[in-house]
């Protein structure tokens, strides 16, 4: 009899381990779905936010270029260091614009570190921009998202390059394929 008292509390007590443990275990793979939701949700956040530019739309009020020294199709080679892998990348112009291309200064929306000297945002991509280009110094609204917390971010102007701006498509030195990248100026391409 003591033999099947001890049998019958050491079964509930296994049973009692197993059920507790499912429940945990199932706890544990509802957190870990709710994590991996949670971080692809920030993924695709922070991608939507890094790829809005590469759509290829340009500001209606762009005038494109007349002559640009180098026309759509044009083969290029790459000597600006805007992003890792760039810096001798071959690519392809698949837009040119004739605008003025700023380098500026500017503290992201988004709460980041102040991004200094970026280039390149264009005339048409700053609120309040009038018919002339802007002298460094002066301070406007960025309307565009190149980078994310840039959009309605208060910038001061660094620098001015009239002439034409060009929108590539290139891959990286290190591999990665890059569509509708904005903005090169002229005097970071040249013909390969």
């Amino acid at each position: 009899m003591k033999k099947n008292w001890t049998f019958t509390l050491f079964l509930l007590s296994f049973l009692f381990t197993v059920v507790a443990c499912g429940d945990t275990s199932e706890q544990i793979d509802k957190n870990k779905v709710e994590n991996q939701q949670t971080s692809e949700e920030q993924v695709e956040t922070k991608q939507a936010d890094a790829i809005e530019d590469r759509s290829g739309k340009v500001p209606l009020d762009l005038k494109v270029a007349d002559n640009p020294a180098f026309p759509v199709g044009s083969k290029v080679k790459i000597y600006a260091n805007h992003m890792d892998g760039m810096e001798g990348a071959e690519g392809v112009v698949v837009g040119a614009y004739d605008t003025t291309a700023y380098s500026v200064s500017f503290r992201p929306t988004d709460g980041g570190e102040e991004v200094k000297h970026y280039k390149w945002v264009i005339h048409e991509e700053l609120e309040g921009a009038s018919g002339d280009p802007m002298e460094p110094g002066r301070e406007l609204v960025i309307n565009t998202e190149h980078i994310p917390g840039m959009r309605g971010a208060s910038a001061t102007i660094e620098t001015a390059e009239e002439g034409p701006v060009y929108m590539v498509d290139f891959t990286t030195t290190t591999g990665e394929e890059v569509k509708n990248y904005k903005w090169l100026v002229e005097g970071e391409l040249v013909a390969p």
